[in-house]
């Protein structure tokens, strides 16, 4: 399976655990999904080429995700292509030209990024705020 076709295997088909919750497991599937997708950058780069709707060139890509360097946004690019999530497209000219996006694997995992984003955009302030405070009541 690419990720390109639109249909994807079961959990038991995919050499994963189908019993739910326990992050223990190193076959959870949500400690996989942490693995792979809990670093920022690969969250901002799902995410870019999201908004994008289409394909992004390497450039773009790295001009978008400040603070980025050239060789993790390589890293992270190719981590989320093997896991199917990412497609490149290389095109020949001189110099080539590489253009990324999402496969349609890739694009399911746009709903539940924005969901992160939309809760740490309302409760980080409360977060912090909590964190501040115990802060000052604990050192």
């Amino acid at each position: 399976m690419t990720g390109q076709e639109g249909t994807f295997p079961t959990p038991g088909n995919a050499g994963v655990t189908t019993s739910p919750g326990d992050l223990f497991d190193p076959l959870c599937p949500t400690r996989l999904l942490l693995d792979r997708v809990g670093s920022r950058w690969t969250t901002m780069a799902v995410l870019s080429l999201a908004n994008a709707e289409g394909e992004l060139r390497f450039a773009e890509l790295k001009r978008e995700m400040t603070g980025i360097s050239q060789k993790m946004l390589a890293q992270t690019l190719k981590s989320l292509e093997r896991d199917g999530l990412v497609t490149r497209r290389v095109e020949a000219s001189k110099p080539p030209r590489v253009h990324y996006s999402l496969t349609s694997l890739g694009t399911t995992l746009i709903g539940p990024l924005r969901a992160l984003r939309e809760w740490a955009e309302r409760y980080i302030p409360v977060v912090k705020d909590n964190a501040r405070t115990f802060d000052a009541t604990n050192h």
